[in-house]
């Protein structure tokens, strides 16, 4: 499982560098140029957030005792994630001189004001990815409690029903057990029964013995 999850690190390495590249060319792209660049960016974010949902199902595949590492990794790759959308974003909004100036004409007061406003917007999306990016990530956290709260409650189980069956074997034996040393003590008191009366017949016939030996004199 370990080895799947090192594949798609190698991936996401891979694609988080290209991203990365692709981004910081955005801006200094002509108008036609950077609309297609965007939707090839957007495309392989998407892309990268696939690797991502598939290491984090990985992950959750680990043994609890073994998780943590891995754990970690997620987080930092979730961060790296984050900031390539936080640059993406920018990065759009960064027009080249050029093309602010046919967007916006020579009016810098103008130009600044807008920039200003698109970057104070920017920041406020960047806020909120941040606070949805922590929520999802409690959420996950509290899954994964959940998950190892679940797997010691059904290791418990597992111990509470080996414990009846070694209890249900236990009583069988006993009744075993009792059953046969109720046939021994059967046989006990009929064996002594069986030698009261041989005694009883051997003391008879030496009475009877002395008696007729007696009445011969």
């Amino acid at each position: 499982m370990s080895s799947d999850f090192e594949g798609y690190e190698q991936d996401f390495a891979v694609l988080t560098a290209e991203i990365t590249s692709k981004i910081s060319r955005v801006p200094r792209l002509p108008p036609d140029e950077k609309k297609q660049m965007v939707a090839n960016v957007e495309k392989e974010l998407e892309e990268a957030r696939e690797l991502l949902e598939q290491m984090d199902l990985e992950v959750r595949e680990i043994p609890p005792q073994s998780r943590g590492m891995y754990s970690n990794r997620m987080r930092s790759y979730k961060q790296e994630m984050g900031k390539l959308e936080t640059d993406f974003k920018r990065s759009r909004i960064a027009y080249s001189d050029e093309v602010r100036n046919e967007l916006l004409g020579d009016d810098g007061n103008s130009s600044e004001n807008q920039r200003a406003h698109l970057l104070d917007n920017t920041e406020r999306l960047e806020r909120s990815s941040r606070r949805l990016e922590a929520g999802y990530q409690i959420a996950v956290e509290t899954e994964q409690i959940g998950q190892e709260m679940l797997e010691n409650l059904s290791h418990d189980r597992e111990k509470i029903q080996r414990a009846r069956e070694r209890l249900r074997e236990t009583d069988a034996n006993l009744g075993k057990s009792s059953r046969i040393l109720t046939g021994m003590l059967r046989r006990i008191i009929q064996n002594r029964i069986l030698l009261v009366i041989l005694g009883i017949i051997v003391v008879i016939t030496i009475l009877t013995a002395i008696t007729f030996f007696v009445k011969g004199h």
